[in-house]
């Protein structure tokens, strides 16, 4: 009845039930197993063989077209499996220390190019409650007074940190230019001509026959939809290499109005980029940190609220800029139960799916008002990777999934020493994971981004070999200090 609280079920009734759900197929094969050593014991082993043998010469025609079905059956199980995808291994930008931004230099260049004084508080406001922290980086064009978002400053950067990263990854992988058969590259709001993938290919001179995609306007998310991407090309493309890269250029978007909602990227948004080796290449599983178990994408575009509220406009006045709706979170919300309703039956234990599929019977047979079961994929996954697109998409994120402190320290602490780096911030998280020590040999890690449109996109991997914390990336001059404190509110 509404309003009378559900019983509780003792602990030991709890383990027992998940204990034989979860292991059900493995203790049916124990009774199997049992009952025919049960047989064989009663009837002797002698005439156990004579029967097995009676069998097989009593129709050899049988035995033949069984022996010929296996064989088939074996065959097309090889052919028609999906190609395994593994994660070679990844780099991340570390932006140089000129280009970084305190909150006092932050507040004193917003003073000197914004002379609307409610604007200003607005943006201190912001920043004071937004989770950074005093080491975040803007591009250079965007310390001058006032910034020089300029096609030449915007290529400057896409340069400065696709390169760094493309650098650092060839280096720690022995990747050569010959050796790239696919290429993608997602950066949402700078979208040049020639593209960012042909940037990268004049570059590094890579082979004139490449598979290459520039992905934009996709939002925050469209790192794993660049891995989805590739997934599918490696899955067509046998023996390949595809070099993924994630980034958002800052330079051509800084706002210069006084509309509230456009006036949010400015204080979260910061630089950063990943570069991101993935292969099908069988000798590449000896080296590879991880493999591709799932990819599920949640696409929201066909509701108006969803698809205005991250939206790429112009003020009353004629400034151009991104509008973050107040109803994002919501939608971000919705998002995400769509999204885990596809990811539930991919990766919990039978409990948890039976438990779920009870409470949604229950609600619709019997009473609206039960409180739904949220399924607990802590016991599907050892980490968590959440974007850091701010301190209120953590926070709805760790209470929707009943999530520790610990499991969200990786996307806490990226938002607070990188700041929003868009798509590539999962990548940063991961590797906070890793410069912790924590990553372990079977270790599955979900990665969960929300970008515009409304997006939200998914990815699982299992790691295949305890990961010894880097020596050098990002996280290599500040590890030892984190996790850190981030208080609530930072009086500026």
């Amino acid at each position: 009845m509404p309003g009378v609280p559900e019983p509780e079920l003792p602990r030991s009734v709890k383990i027992a039930f998940r204990f034989i759900v979860d292991n059900f197929r493995l203790l049916f094969l124990a009774g199997v197993m049992t009952a025919m050593a049960s047989e064989v014991h009663q009837l002797g082993f002698d005439d156990t063989v004579d029967a097995v043998r009676e069998l097989i010469e009593g129709n050899p025609v049988r035995n033949l077209a069984l022996a010929l079905s296996v064989v088939v059956a074996g065959v097309l199980y090889l052919v028609s499996r999906p190609r395994p995808v593994y994660l070679v291994d990844y780099a991340c930008f570390r932006p140089p220390p000129t280009c970084r931004v305190p909150f006092s230099t932050f507040m004193e260049h917003t003073r000197l190019i914004n002379s609307d004084e409610r604007s200003v508080k607005f943006q201190t406001r912001i920043l004071e409650r937004s989770g950074l922290g005093e080491e975040t980086c803007l591009p250079p064009a965007n310390h001058y007074i006032p910034p020089k978002p300029t096609m030449e400053g915007a290529r400057a950067e896409a340069e400065l940190v696709i390169f760094a990263a493309v650098d650092d990854l060839m280096k720690k992988t022995g990747l050569r230019s010959k050796d790239v058969d696919i290429l993608i590259v997602n950066c949402s709001l700078f979208s040049p001509t020639p593209s960012l993938s042909a940037m990268i290919i004049n570059k590094y001179k890579l082979r004139s026959n490449i598979r290459s995609f520039n992905l934009s306007g996709m939002g925050c998310s469209a790192g794993l939809i660049s891995i989805d991407l590739a997934s599918d090309l490696l899955q067509v493309h046998p023996r390949a290499n595809a070099l993924v890269v994630s980034t958002e250029i800052i330079t051509p978007n800084f706002y210069s109005g006084n509309q509230r909602s456009m006036l949010l990227p400015n204080c979260l948004f910061r630089m950063g980029a990943a570069a991101i080796l993935l292969s099908n290449r069988g000798r590449e599983a000896a080296r590879a940190k991880y493999r591709l178990a799932h990819v599920v994408r949640t696409h929201k575009g066909a509701d108006d609220r969803s698809y205005r509220c991250v939206y790429q406009e112009e003020d009353a006045e004629g400034h151009s800029g991104i509008s973050l709706s107040k109803d994002l979170m919501a939608i971000a919300g919705k998002s995400l139960r769509s999204n885990i309703t596809t990811m539930g039956p991919l990766v919990l234990p039978m409990s948890e799916q039976l438990l779920f599929a009870l409470s949604f019977a229950g609600r619709k047979l019997i009473d609206p008002a039960w409180k739904p079961y949220v399924p607990d994929f802590k016991k599907a996954f050892d980490h968590f990777c959440i974007h850091a697109g701010g301190r209120a998409v953590i926070d709805e994120l760790q209470k929707s999934l009943d999530l520790s402190a610990e499991h969200v320290e990786a996307s806490r602490m990226t938002l607070h020493r990188f700041g929003n780096t868009s798509s590539s911030s999962l990548w940063y998280e991961l590797n906070y994971i890793e410069s912790k020590g924590r990553m372990r040999r079977g270790d599955r890690v979900w990665q969960i981004g929300f970008g515009s449109g409304f997006k939200c996109n998914s990815a699982v991997w299992k790691c295949l070999r305890t990961v010894k914390a880097p020596a050098d990336g990002p996280w290599a001059d500040c590890i030892a200090r984190y996790p850190v404190d981030i208080p609530e509110v930072v009086r500026l």
